[in-house]
């Protein structure tokens, strides 16, 4: 594993992508280099990430995996720079690392609603031809929508930024292309870290990021959106801009 104090200067992007297509092609000089060359990415992210309990060394050489695997797996077809895709790679091992050393259980009614709701909300969405809202879930479960929320916000799915977020009209803006660009190793984390979090989030929790802070709706009209309670849609902006900012800091 590649040490902090074999880190070289950064190689022009002409240079870069010999060099990785070197790497690609079996050298394993010049995937060291490569790597060597993008350790300013890693100790970046290690620093965004590192929080009590959870060392810089161990995010930094979880990292360090991710740089490899960014390494080996690049395409520059895809016409983004190596940073670019190299940074979700780097975060996500680091993520992929903290997950295995705490994980979370939910608790056993969490874990039933949730299952019900799931359940519930694919058999609503053939039935409707759309994506049902949290308070129809709520309903056809008799339950209440603040827990069919917390049931589903613990799904968290992976979902793609390149994407219209989930109930905003084929032809809307993916959430990604409304981000600022990238610039530099730590504005790239940044952004990274960003991505990240919004993909993480369940449906309904990335629809009420876009309704409050890209389309300008009020609390009120998001709750009427959703279907839940306007303190609740208070509770759950409370709660996310606390987990967005613990990806800041």
């Amino acid at each position: 594993m590649p040490a902090e104090r074999g880190v070289e200067p950064p190689f022009s992007p002409e240079r870069s992508g010999r060099l990785l297509a070197r790497a690609q092609a079996g050298d394993p000089g010049a995937r060291e280099a490569a790597v060597r060359a993008n350790l300013g990415l890693v100790r970046a992210a290690a620093r965004r990430l590192q929080r009590p309990g959870v060392e810089y060394d161990d995010l930094f050489q979880a990292g360090c995996i991710g740089l490899l695997k960014a390494v080996d797996g690049f395409d520059p077809r895809r016409g983004v720079r190596f940073s670019t895709y190299a940074v979700p790679v780097i975060i996500g091992e680091m993520r992929r690392w903290a997950r295995e050393q705490h994980p979370v259980r939910l608790p056993r009614g969490l874990a039933d609603v949730r299952r019900r709701a799931l359940a519930c909300r694919e058999a609503l969405a053939q039935r409707l031809s759309r994506e049902p809202t949290v308070g129809e879930i709520a309903g056809e479960l008799q339950v209440s929508p603040e827990d069919v929320a917390e049931a589903l916000a613990a799904e968290r799915p992976v979902a793609s930024l390149d994407e219209p977020p989930p109930g905003a009209g084929a032809d809307a803006a993916p959430l990604a292309q409304r981000l600022p660009a990238d610039g530099g190793e730590e504005r790239l984390v940044e952004n990274a870290a960003l991505k990240a979090a919004l993909a993480q989030l369940a449906d309904w929790e990335r629809r009420l990021i876009l309704l409050r802070f890209f389309e300008g709706f009020s609390q009120a009209e998001t709750a009427r959106a959703l279907g839940v309670s306007q303190p609740h849609v208070s509770r759950t902006e409370r709660r996310l801009l606390r987990r967005f900012r613990d990806a800041f800091s």
